[in-house]
């Protein structure tokens, strides 16, 4: 079973080493590069962009984005000008497009965002957004490719649609026998007592909102 410090991102002994910097939990990258493997014979070379991602990580992410050091975005992914919003605003601009802290699923060592190196243009760097994954982007075949093959190796996309929460995101990959128990154990209380002893931004609006916060962005994904 999942500890407390392997949900929020506060111990790696669980993971293993993917490729190169890439970690998951041993299941996850078996299962991996087994789907790696049946791309490779279709032409495809899947790779990880995004693999496990600790708590500090994901807090100087999230801090830096409230901030104003790392940008932010509106609902349709237009630069925001977090000055001269509310910290609610902030919050829940950041929460649209990065997880809190302590509850991302990249810290799981279950959850991966993935692309095709041999796909991406010379000259181009990969950005993680759906116009490069969806019709007419350069990943569109490698997204077709997993919509009818990825579920065979218990893969599925957990922000396949946007339900109001997250937006989606067409490269990020959940295994499901690990994703499924992480999803069951994560709770609010688990994540704000990861917190104790640090500074996230936004934390005196955060506390009181959490359970709204799961309902809509942590527990609001796609199941298959």
């Amino acid at each position: 079973m999942m500890t407390p410090a392997m949900l929020t991102g506060q111990t790696d002994h669980h993971l293993i080493a993917l490729d190169g910097p890439h970690r998951l939990q041993s299941d996850a990258a078996c299962a991996f590069r087994r789907l790696q493997q049946a791309a490779k014979l279709q032409g495809f070379n899947l790779q990880p962009a995004s693999s496990f991602r600790d708590f500090d990580r994901q807090l100087a992410i999230w801090n830096g984005k409230f901030s104003g050091e790392r940008p932010m975005f509106d609902r349709e992914g237009r630069p925001l000008d977090g000055g001269v919003l509310t910290v609610a605003e902030r919050c829940e601009a950041i929460l649209r497009w990065s997880a809190l802290p302590g509850a991302s699923r990249h810290h799981w060592g279950s959850d991966l965002d993935i692309y095709d190196p041999d796909l991406l243009p010379a000259g181009v760097k990969l950005r993680l957004e759906p116009q490069e994954y969806l019709s007419g982007g350069y990943f569109a075949a490698l997204t077709a490719w997993l919509d009818q093959h990825m579920e065979q190796f218990d893969f599925y996309r957990p922000y396949a649609h946007d339900r109001g929460g997250v937006a989606i995101e067409p490269w990020h990959l959940s295994f499901r026998p690990l994703a499924r128990e992480a999803e069951r154990l994560l709770t609010p209380d688990l994540v704000l007592a990861s917190w104790k002893g640090r500074t996230v931004a936004g934390s005196s609006w955060l506390i009181p909102q959490l359970p709204t916060i799961f309902r809509r962005y942590i527990g609001n994904v796609d199941k298959e």
